[in-house]
């Protein structure tokens, strides 16, 4: 292999390595903005956490919930103006009793980059507590699609499938905060 075939191939290699970098940075941002409650420094209220949301998609991105459980709870989202919307019905609707826990964790990482696009997918779980002390433990399988838009990645499609929903135990968390700490400077 010529000496210029061989840095080609390292370059390569290399910009591979820092997409899945990105990428890995852009969907774990994008679960830290949906925790509850929000740990991002500085996020004043949810229609700010929404607006930071929303710099992660491309703006013909689509949002969607497939399968026999999240077909009819999620539905699909096409485009920006209908994404904001879906995170402004879960967000601005009053919830009794009140959403107060809500922390997401994924795993079983797989990312693909094919040039200005990729692939990702994972398996998340999110343990979710109420005010009046119920909670439900939801897992889902996430299945994402990425594009590089104006530099950086963006996300054009987040697709998530059911895997399991369970009831939690009353009461199961006693200790947790009412706000982050990360939140204050």
């Amino acid at each position: 292999m010529s000496e210029d075939r061989t840095i080609d191939a390292l370059v390569s290699r290399v910009e591979a390595l820092e997409a899945e970098a990105d990428i890995r940075r852009l969907q774990a941002r994008y679960m830290f903005l949906c925790d509850t409650p929000n740990p991002e420094f500085g996020v004043r209220d949810d229609q700010h956490r929404i607006d930071l949301i929303m710099e992660l998609y491309t703006e013909d991105a689509v949002w969607e919930g497939v399968g026999e459980y999240y077909d009819n709870q999620f539905g699909r989202a096409e485009g920006a103006a209908a994404i904001r919307a879906h995170f402004e019905r879960f967000w601005a609707a009053e919830r009794n009793p009140a959403l107060v826990l809500n922390a997401h964790y994924l795993t079983s990482e797989q990312i693909r980059v094919d040039g200005d696009t990729a692939t990702g997918q994972w398996i998340h779980m999110q343990p979710w507590l109420f005010s009046d002390g119920t909670g439900l433990l939801r897992s889902s399988r996430l299945s994402n699609s990425f594009r590089k838009d104006g530099g950086s990645w963006r996300i054009t499609r987040t697709r998530t499938e059911n895997v399991f929903v369970a009831p939690l135990g009353e009461n199961w968390a006693r200790d947790y905060p009412a706000a982050s700490v990360l939140m204050k400077p």
